[in-house]
């Protein structure tokens, strides 16, 4: 599943967010009904339009910080966010996901982002190959070291 520009929004589906009524009741999971809520309008969203394709994740490993939407694209930032509620926070998962497509690298400013995804931000990692303020190279990878300098 992918699409042209390989822009993706992929939700938890086994977050746990304890409205469930049993635990083995997977179809009743916040994850998975904030992946509805999300789905059910997404077609008319400006993330849509933006071609930002939406997946589920059955796990995304971030289980004390439910519910947890992540999104990446190639030589995009990837963002991890959590800490949202299927009843209330669809539209602010559908604006984030319209910000990022938007943005040229996927760089996302705190003020670029709903007021729940400023505090919610569980991780955000700069795209393989970029250089800047964010990203400071610690060590020499071996096929730029030259063995005619180093010494044993």
């Amino acid at each position: 599943m992918g699409n042209d520009y390989g822009l993706t929004l992929s939700i938890c589906l086994r977050c746990r967010d304890g409205r469930e009524e049993r635990d083995t009741d997977l179809d009743q999971r916040g994850g998975r009904r904030l992946a509805s809520a999300v789905q059910s309008v997404f077609a008319e969203s400006t993330a849509a339009g933006r071609s930002v394709a939406l997946r589920g994740v059955n796990c995304m490993s971030q289980c004390k910080r439910p519910c947890t939407i992540a999104l990446s694209g190639p030589g995009r930032f990837t963002y991890l966010f959590g800490d949202l509620d299927p009843q209330f926070h669809t539209d602010d998962v559908l604006a984030v996901a319209a910000a990022y497509a938007d943005a040229v690298d996927g760089f996302l400013p705190r003020p670029a982002r709903p007021e729940v995804l400023r505090a919610g931000i569980l991780g955000r990692i700069p795209p393989i190959g970029s250089a800047g303020d964010l990203v400071e190279p610690l060590q020499t990878l071996p096929s730029q070291s030259n063995p005619e300098t180093e010494t044993l």
